[in-house]
């Protein structure tokens, strides 16, 4: 019947990259989701600074227009103010990301919290120079939406910036214990369904770790996403074991559930 196929990786979009020490590293890429959320958060607390700043300029400069104006009448005085405003109002933009991803290793309060970091196509943490570049393109990715585009049609999801700066945005590395994502108990019932009703041996040991995968991670996952990527593997999976029906009120997570315990168990009684 042929392995599964590749459907998970339009969510979990994996890429391999070869450090200076040979060493092989599988990484999961930020899809424009997770880079779009810790964007929102970065401007909000962006935006913030900004306040705070605007409001201390608003009081300081027209104190010191109040006082040149009664000594020495200097009005062209306003335009250099506003040109220092805004000067100081994009070096707070351009450092706020600089001085974060420098020192937090690629990563800022928006990333952090989003659990995803910008590293090195080389996987080395970023430095000064990456996160300059990356900063300094930001405006340049924000205009017209120009990052979004290039992120979701470019193969490592890079904006402008991250192709200049030779860097990639991916999700934090958690290991997962094959316990540790939760089972219902229907799945057990199903489980020993499947290996009487069903024929598993097609299954392959890469279409077992694909559904774990999936399992391990849909939490994480958009309620959208979710729904989909389970309802896509579960008829693969059916057309796979020849099951001609799966019992009625059973959804796509509880028969991908079985499926993983009843091949699990499949595997041990061969051992």
């Amino acid at each position: 019947m042929g392995k599964l196929k590749s459907t998970p990786t339009n969510f979990f979009n994996r890429v391999t990259i070869q450090t200076p020490e040979s060493v092989e590293l599988e990484l999961t890429l930020a899809g424009i989701g997770s880079r779009a959320y810790a964007l929102l958060i970065d401007y909000i607390v962006l935006g913030l600074i900004l306040v705070v700043f605007l409001i201390a300029w608003g009081f300081l400069s027209s104190q010191l227009l109040d006082l040149l104006d009664y000594f020495f009448g200097i009005n062209e005085l306003r335009l250099w103010l506003v040109a220092i405003y805004l000067f100081i109002t994009f070096s707070i933009y351009i450092g706020y990301f600089v001085l974060f991803e420098t020192l937090w290793q690629g990563q800022t309060p928006g990333k952090r919290y989003g659990k995803i970091r910008v590293i090195r196509d080389d996987a080395r943490p970023v430095r000064l120079q990456q996160a300059t570049l990356r900063a300094l393109l930001r405006p340049v990715d924000d205009l017209w939406f120009l990052g979004v585009f290039l992120i979701i049609f470019s193969k490592r999801e890079k904006r402008l910036g991250d192709w200049l700066a030779g860097t990639l945005v991916v999700q934090e590395e958690q290991p997962i214990a094959s316990a540790s994502f939760k089972i219902s108990d229907q799945a057990q019932a199903l489980a020993n369904q499947l290996q009487t009703e069903a024929d598993l041996s097609p299954l392959q040991p890469e279409d077992f770790a694909m559904i774990r995968e999936y399992l391990q991670r849909r939490e994480a996952m958009t309620f959208q996403a979710k729904a989909k990527l389970s309802g896509q593997l579960a008829d693969q999976v059916k057309d796979m074991i020849a099951l001609e029906k799966v019992p009625s009120g059973v959804t796509a997570n509880l028969f991908l559930e079985a499926v993983y315990l009843a091949y699990q168990q499949l595997s041990s009684q061969d051992y």
